[in-house]
């Protein structure tokens, strides 16, 4: 065997090992990330929910519940306080863990086996990776953890809400629906998060290849903080004009009301007809400002974190 054949085995060896530890490293990281972020920007996602979830329609002369983003605000401190804004949050940071587990995990694995000779992915293979990373997490943690979260805010407009906790609601969903009734919108939630996934690292790479060649340095070379926040508003902003259609299909799919939906395409053809188009973009206005803190407030964190372990953990 030739020296210079036994370098590259080498070369190949360290760098599938440094994969596996970086997709560890990814894991710990996110999941720690994913926590903070969710307690910064829950209320945003709240206000999107209950936004979506108002189907009153001027075609038939029926009155929505909220006059938009401000109203839905102080109707919700008004009648349930401030930490009215919060239902649901336990739902999502019980999931953040796994949920970026999973993503992080899965990402890391398709981009061992996608990476070119210099250990990066071309444009098509970081659009495909972050794509099935997103598929990955939809179907193992988002679905369910979503579902759930939908039931939650959705049941505090009945006059004696059903469920009383996390575990409680839970437990109720599964004894009335099975297990199935956690796994409601699976095929939106695929669609949305696969989009969501494959736009964000899609467009973060993309950037950061960019600007590290525009200031000429190395490839693993740090960003400023500033700097990823900024790609991290970009990548957030263009996930949510790139698939917010599918996320109010998602959340109406997983209502307590969805059984008046078929499947998927019936629940898009049911608002086309009874809500029009313009319904398809429901509480874009908050999932923005959710959306763009949220890619912005995980990017900067993470990559801090990388950063640490990159001189206590370094790969090897």
């Amino acid at each position: 065997m030739s020296s210079t054949h036994s370098r590259d085995l080498h070369v190949t060896s360290a760098a599938a090992a440094a994969t596996t530890t970086g997709g560890l490293r990814g894991v710990i990281a996110g999941g720690i990330t994913g926590a903070i972020e969710i307690c910064i920007t829950f209320p945003t996602e709240f206000v999107k929910t209950q936004l979506q979830l108002d189907e009153g329609s001027s075609r038939r002369g029926e009155p929505r519940k909220y006059n938009g983003v401000i109203d839905c605000v102080k109707k919700t401190v008004h009648s349930r306080g401030f930490f009215g804004l919060y239902r649901g949050l336990s739902v999502l940071l019980y999931g953040s863990i796994p949920k970026s587990a999973v993503r992080f995990g899965a990402f890391e694995e398709l981009k061992k086996h996608a990476v070119d000779e210099y250990g990066q992915l071309n444009s098509k293979t970081r659009l495909l990776c972050g794509l099935g990373a997103g598929f990955a997490e939809a179907i193992l943690v988002v679905t369910p953890m979503e579902t759930v979260k939908v039931k939650f805010i959705h049941d505090q407009h009945l006059i004696k809400p059903n469920y009383h906790g996390f575990f409680h609601g839970v437990r109720k969903i599964i004894q009335t629906e099975g297990i199935r009734g956690t796994y409601q919108g699976l095929t939106a939630t695929m669609l949305k998060q696969g989009t969501n996934q494959a736009i964000r690292f899609f467009v973060m790479e993309t950037l950061k290849e960019q600007y590290r060649k525009y200031t000429m340095k190395g490839p693993n070379t740090p960003i400023p903080v500033i700097i990823t926040g900024i790609f991290g508003l970009i990548a957030g902003a263009a996930s949510v004009f790139g698939n917010t259609p599918l996320d109010v299909i998602k959340t109406r799919m997983q209502s307590l009301e969805a059984a008046k939906y078929k499947n998927t395409f019936d629940c898009a053809i049911q608002i086309m007809r009874n809500e029009g188009p313009l319904a398809f973009y429901k509480g874009t206005v908050p999932r923005l400002g959710r959306v763009c803190a949220d890619v912005a407030i995980t990017f900067m964190i993470y990559d801090k974190f990388i950063e640490t372990f990159n001189r206590i953990w370094p790969l090897k």
